[in-house]
């Protein structure tokens, strides 16, 4: 029997409660994790997993991810063949990799709530270099389909979560610029006949829809977007007058703005 194990104090300190049940909290080893505290059925109990490296902390092949283990294979293959063997995934490890993907999934989901955004871009940006590296060496074909599906979703959560550290910093030009690209790459996916991906798809389209809006938002307007606001206004109120003058201010910036400089 261990002993000394009980999780009843750690629960007892950390109250279960909206907008508390996620921390992020420094191991024994020295690392940064992130703790979830769930409550299933009358059942409390905790969820952890690693900030960095492998989510479970496990490093499989002895590498800190599998990925890196199979690239690694696929890399010294060619070296060694001069690229006439092409490097194969078999479907077991294939579905390896399927499930470090996942709990990839798992982790970055959590950290794009706690706002953690820079590490949500390394994972995602992980685990589509994950989905091509499957879909290039798979053996099996429908393993080289398998990801394929999750491309709208995992485009949407890279971009919003680079477009959120722009807006963090008030660079709302660069973070308009991520909206695009990321509109762009979603068009570059070829179309599939499967649900999951035309319904990802849409709701990816939407997000970037409503960040861009979002961003139109909070972005501070220029002196010739508060003058056409209140101009607007003006004709609202049916005061024409002013929004005569106005109208004619608009139009000097417009004109001085052509000028060159």
């Amino acid at each position: 029997m261990v002993v000394n194990e009980d999780i009843g104090p750690i629960l007892e300190g950390w109250p279960l409660g909206e907008g508390s049940n996620v921390r992020k909290i420094v191991g024994a080893d020295g690392t940064e994790k992130v703790q979830i505290r769930v409550l299933l059925q009358g059942f409390h109990g905790i969820l952890q997993f690693n900030c960095d490296g492998r989510p479970d902390g496990q490093r499989p092949h002895g590498r800190e991810f599998a990925l890196d283990h199979y690239e690694e294979l696929a890399r010294r293959q060619s070296k060694a063949s001069g690229s006439l063997e092409p490097f194969t995934l078999t479907h077991e490890q294939a579905a390896e990799l399927f499930e470090e993907s996942s709990i990839t999934y798992q982790r970055y989901i959590v950290l794009l709530q706690m706002n953690d955004y820079q590490r949500v871009i390394r994972d995602t940006a992980r685990n589509m270099e994950l989905f091509r590296f499957v879909a290039e060496h798979a053996a099996e074909p429908d393993d080289r389909k398998q990801l394929a599906k999750w491309w709208p979703y995992i485009i949407r959560i890279h971009h919003t979560a680079r477009i959120m550290l722009r807006l963090e910093e008030e660079d709302y030009s660069a973070a308009m610029n991520i909206v695009e690209e990321g509109r762009g790459e979603l068009e570059e996916l070829a179309p599939q006949d499967d649900e999951t991906f035309t319904i990802e798809m849409a709701r990816s389209k939407k997000a970037l829809d409503e960040l861009e809006k979002a961003i139109d938002d909070r972005r501070p307007l220029s002196e010739l977007e508060l003058l056409e606001r209140e101009r607007d206004e003006a004709v609202r109120r049916e005061d024409y007058e002013r929004a005569a003058e106005l109208r004619d201010r608009i139009q000097d910036l417009k004109q001085q703005g052509e000028q060159p400089h």
